[in-house]
């Protein structure tokens, strides 16, 4: 008995009133269900499917239809915090900080691409043989990621970044253990202060969650306006104009690239500006905005040390294709930029905030870094659990600035 030839039937028979929003509720589906089996029965087909495999059928079909399909489950439970999909057998997810195959599958590539489609959908993109891959966040603000065959062999590949919900303000991190209170209390001020912050390191180390965290701090008065590839970011504010970029048409036109809404940005009188990721020659223009009077814009960008941001920065800024030295990307670095926050997933899955980092001025054509709080991993057990401590090194050189500003903080946390 083949189960997805029977699906297959039952979806036809569905497809008729798709077009009829109305109708399109559970109670419907099992109904069309239910229908089917009886014609069946009439004709003398599938007598042989007892209930139980009816009643997975029809769970099945509803999934498809009012939910993600096999992924329904995987996305309700909160503790799963990332779904990879390779081809329709081979589901992965992480959980706990640590990734194990599933043992969810899809029916095959058709049913697998029905999912893409229906999750892309509302989001006015697309992914198709002329365009095979794309970035785009589902209404719940979890982030995908989709690339098509050719450019993936063995099918279609999926990445679903969950949006966790559990983590809305500060002190969830402090309870999580990806900082202590007195980097916390630190980087509530910094964002209060307006320190200019970039947030950094690889891929799922958290880095979106922080910004997300950290900017519910920002003043309901301020007028904030966000870059994004994807709508990733979820902000609290209602003062918020979130522009996004567009990839080209079919035809290779019409193409909005960040830097096209960054010199718009510039003109549009935000208290604030949040760089969704840098990546290009935008890193060129948010340089030049660090530098004439926009305080307190937040960034991401991929890099595994402070160090390596300020590489990253520089080398992205030379996309611009402006002909300037190094030297002088790296004093607009040193002169506009405050904060590194350098985030790390360590070997036992747990994330943490590795570095708060200051950046200081240029000293023999470098620029001079200093950790204000820094991770330090003690020992990591035979069952790879990491062991470590939260330490403050020194006491930040603007640390006027947040007296100037009215935010108050105690010096004690720098020692």
């Amino acid at each position: 008995m083949d189960l997805n030839k029977i699906k297959n039937e039952i979806r036809k028979e569905i497809s008729l009133w798709v077009g009829d929003k109305e109708k399109l509720t559970a109670s419907f589906v099992k109904e069309r269900t239910q229908l089917f089996f009886t014609h069946m029965a009439e004709q003398g087909k599938y007598l042989d499917v007892d209930k139980a495999t009816k009643d997975k059928i029809t769970n099945s079909l509803c999934a498809d239809y009012l939910g993600l399909g096999p992924l329904q489950p995987l996305m309700e439970d909160e503790e799963i915090t990332e779904i990879m999909i390779n081809g329709p057998s081979k589901i992965y997810i992480e959980k706990n900080g640590k990734k194990a195959v599933s043992n969810i599958k899809f029916d095959n590539d058709q049913h697998l691409k029905y999912i893409i489609e229906k999750m892309i959908s509302p989001t006015g993109k697309r992914v198709d043989e002329s365009y095979p891959y794309v970035d785009f966040a589902l209404t719940n603000g979890s982030r995908v990621n989709v690339i098509l065959p050719p450019l993936s062999v063995g099918g279609a590949t999926v990445t679903i970044r969950k949006f966790l919900r559990s983590i809305q303000e500060i002190n969830d991190l402090v309870k999580l253990g990806t900082i202590d209170k007195r980097m916390a209390e630190f980087l509530v001020a910094a964002i209060k202060a307006r320190l200019n912050i970039l947030f950094s390191g690889a891929t799922g180390s958290g880095k979106t969650t922080t910004l997300e965290v950290l900017s519910s701090y920002i003043s309901p008065l301020e007028r904030i306006i966000t870059i994004e590839d994807a709508l990733e970011l979820t902000l609290r504010q209602e003062h918020v104009v979130r522009l996004l970029t567009r990839a080209p048409n079919i035809e290779g036109k019409g193409e909005i690239t960040p830097r096209d809404l960054f010199c718009n940005t510039l003109r549009m009188r935000p208290t604030r500006i949040i760089l969704g990721e840098i990546r290009g020659a935008e890193a060129m223009d948010y340089l030049q905005a660090l530098n004439s009077g926009h305080r307190g814009s937040l960034a991401v960008i991929h890099a595994s040390s402070p160090t390596d941001a300020i590489t990253r920065i520089e080398t992205t800024a030379l996309y611009a294709s402006i002909n300037l030295p190094a030297w002088a990307i790296r004093a607009q670095i040193a002169s506009g930029l405050d904060i590194i926050v350098q985030h790390e997933q360590l070997t036992d899955g747990s994330r943490k905030i590795t570095h708060i980092t200051e950046v200081g001025r240029m000293k023999e054509n470098q620029i001079n870094l200093q950790d204000i709080f820094r991770y330090e991993v003690e020992e990591v057990t035979e069952d790879f659990k990491v062991k470590g401590e939260f330490k403050a090194c020194a006491k930040p050189s603007f640390f006027a600035i947040f007296k100037k500003r009215g935010v108050k903080i105690d010096e004690k946390i720098f020692t």
